[in-house]
């Protein structure tokens, strides 16, 4: 379906264009209809669906066709991290480029400037704000927030903010919210917790399920069985292999972040890295020289895992194995993004044997187990249910590291990086 199709305004349609959007994914196609006729949504959709701009157009469509009070806040979405909030700004930016309405994004660990030009856009009025729950929760405190206009509020990767423990503040964001708006609650999944809050804050909600929990099907997914040693030395030679474009490294501490990023700038890689010791500005800096392709290789913690839209992203390497089976899926779900393929690669260890085996259990089947080049020594036998001691242990099984790169496709943002502010298009 084309998303001239959808009756929006053309002036919205006329950003879509700008931005290389021409056919809209399942969870657009979904969900963009029953938003513009007014209904509260609940939606499970895998990352990588489309579902910001599922919930951005129609909401920024009625903004711009419906009566509206451009001194006050009229959007509100709630987000669990500082770079979820900053993409669906940018993503925002692009989309109502040739309209009017105006956005700003509210996030922590940012400096005083920022807090004073956050603070000027909530009291005198925008049109959307996008928003972490804490730093939210400091402004409304300071009782400047004109909340009482308010239409539409949007619940992105709801699980998420459960799982991080924000449900109480998002409770005390919606107490200063009207009672009669249009509530949409976007998650990856839908445990009971997330039923419970959906019963508390929708009003008989749509329900609206894309491809829960499961990976991309054109994704390449492949296991390397080894020793901890032998990390640093495979993710070498897996670089030099193919010459990759946008590399993905995830690692499960931040301490392995570091200790590879060394590593990899010492056999002069071009590397950036990402992990909670970098002050706000350092970690946006390194993601726009990643997304602008100044830097092929990004190495991170979990903190990218989620929200972070970046794309033609040709390999993730899974240092280390995620918590879980979700984790993983929103992983590797950083390459092959819509119709393009990608690569993704994990690491396991002995110790991490039982936990990889539980994520292959909610994947439905076993992830192909590639074999480490001889040159690295013998590696373990993948045994989930016993531990082997270390340093023995059988030969590997399946084929040689490589796997086939991302497609090219029309990125559909607009690459600005920064805190995003109250905005108006210009002339």
């Amino acid at each position: 379906m084309k998303f001239t199709e959808f009756g929006l305004d053309e002036r919205l349609l006329e950003g879509i264009d700008s931005m290389g959007y021409e056919n809209a994914t399942p969870v657009q196609e979904q969900v963009i209809v029953p938003i513009l006729q007014g209904k509260d949504i609940i939606a499970s959709a895998q990352t990588g669906t489309g579902k910001t701009a599922a919930f951005l157009l129609p909401v920024i469509n009625k903004i711009i066709t419906e009566p509206h009070d451009a001194h006050l806040i009229n959007a509100v979405v709630i987000v669990p991290t500082r770079e979820l909030a900053v993409q669906i700004a940018q993503t925002m930016e692009g989309l109502s480029y040739f309209t009017d309405v105006s956005s700003i994004a509210v996030y922590g660990g940012s400096d005083g400037t920022s807090f004073t030009t956050e603070k000027k856009a909530l009291s005198s009025g925008v049109d959307m704000v996008i928003c972490t729950p804490g730093r939210m929760i400091a402004h409304l405190n300071m009782g400047y927030v004109r909340m009482e206009a308010v239409k539409y509020l949007i619940l992105d990767e709801a699980d998420r903010m459960l799982d991080m423990g924000f449900h109480d503040d998002i409770m005390k964001i919606i107490s200063f919210l009207p009672k009669q708006r249009q509530n949409l609650l976007f998650s990856a999944t839908m445990p009971m917790k997330m039923r419970e809050l959906a019963r508390k804050i929708l009003h008989h909600p749509l329900e609206i399920n894309i491809a829960i929990s499961k990976p991309p099907e054109q994704i390449v997914q492949e296991a390397f069985i080894l020793y901890e040693p032998q990390k640093i030395p495979l993710v070498k030679d897996i670089l030099r292999r193919k010459d990759f474009q946008s590399v993905i490294i995830f690692c499960s501490r931040k301490s392995n972040v570091k200790q590879l990023s060394g590593e990899l700038r010492r056999s002069k890689f071009s590397i950036g890295e990402i992990h909670s010791d970098l002050e706000q500005d350092a970690r946006e800096q390194v993601l726009q020289d990643f997304r602008n392709k100044k830097l092929k290789i990004l190495v991170a913690t979990d903190i990218l895992s989620r929200g972070i839209d970046i794309e033609e992203i040709d390999l993730v390497i899974n240092y280390d194995v995620p918590n879980d089976g979700e984790d993983y899926v929103h992983r590797i779900g950083r390459t092959a993004r819509a119709a393009s393929t990608g690569t993704a690669y994990t690491f396991v260890t002995e110790a991490e044997q039982h936990k990889f085996a539980q994520i292959e259990n909610l994947l439905g089947a076993p992830v192909t187990k590639a074999a480490v080049p001889e040159q690295f020594g013998p590696t373990p036998e993948y045994n989930p249910r016993k531990s082997r001691p270390s340093g023995g242990g059988s030969r590997r099984q399946g084929g040689r590291p490589g796997g086939r790169p991302g497609a090219r496709q029309a990125s559909g943002r607009n690459g600005h990086g920064g805190h995003s502010g109250a905005r108006k298009p210009r002339p």
